[in-house]
């Protein structure tokens, strides 16, 4: 598609849109990891002031969670997009060839994609938007100083208690790392980032980084099943 019908409409400019939204992904789903694994230190409050703190954004809180979400929304649907594109312009056989010589998280990342949105939507609905499960809005924790915050610890215990959640989360979290490992490297190369030098960094620390993403998001929901995690 030429460049005349606009950056955002030509595949290099869709290829770019792509790689940027992956960039403010990635940083959130780093962020949020972090702020996650506070559920396992030792001061169970420390998770629930977390919780607190961000509640205290208000209304920006909300504004960056629709941010997240439209960024989200674009990049799989610029993905899906460029991918149809591709397969339109290329001969059937080399398509073919080209789809078994892929890895199997480059072969799915639309319908990893799809799923991951689905999850995405699944949880803002159940921790963030009580939609789900409407009790949770009413778990609050009562400080030392009369003063009432929301519970964040018991939510998401009471919340990954439920197999089925649990399990569906750590399908999500899944699907979200096999994504990153073959989508970092597309991004790197995208923003022109790779050089031959940096070339073997990204190609094994993407697959590494996914991974540690992956382990510390299952951790959680694995916890609870276990009982590590509890009331």
């Amino acid at each position: 598609m030429s460049n005349r019908n606009g950056f955002g409409r030509s595949s290099i400019g869709k290829k770019w849109i792509i790689a940027l939204t992956g960039v403010v992904l990635v940083g959130f789903v780093l962020g949020h990891l972090v702020g996650n694994l506070q559920i396992f230190l030792p001061n169970k409050n420390q998770l629930n002031a977390y919780g607190a703190l961000l509640h205290g954004l208000g209304p920006l809180l909300w504004v960056v969670r629709a941010f997240l979400l439209a960024c989200v929304s674009i990049h799989l649907w610029l993905t899906i997009e460029l991918t149809l594109e591709n397969r339109r312009a290329r001969p059937l056989g080399y398509e073919k060839a080209r789809f078994r010589e892929a890895s199997w998280a480059g072969r799915y990342m639309a319908v990893s994609g799809l799923i991951v949105l689905g999850f995405i939507i699944f949880h803002i609905l159940h921790f963030t938007a009580n939609v789900i499960d409407p009790g949770f809005a009413n778990i609050d924790q009562v400080m030392a100083n009369g003063a009432v915050r929301h519970d964040v610890y018991r939510m998401v215990v009471v919340g990954l208690h439920n197999p089925l959640v649990s399990v569906f989360y750590i399908l999500g979290m899944v699907l979200l790392c096999l994504h990153l490992s073959h989508g970092l490297r597309s991004l790197v190369q995208t923003l022109g980032l790779k050089t031959s030098k940096l070339a073997p960094w990204i190609d094994h620390g993407g697959p590494v980084l996914a991974v540690i993403l992956c382990l510390g998001f299952i951790a959680i929901p694995v916890s609870v099943m276990t009982g590590i995690l509890h009331l």
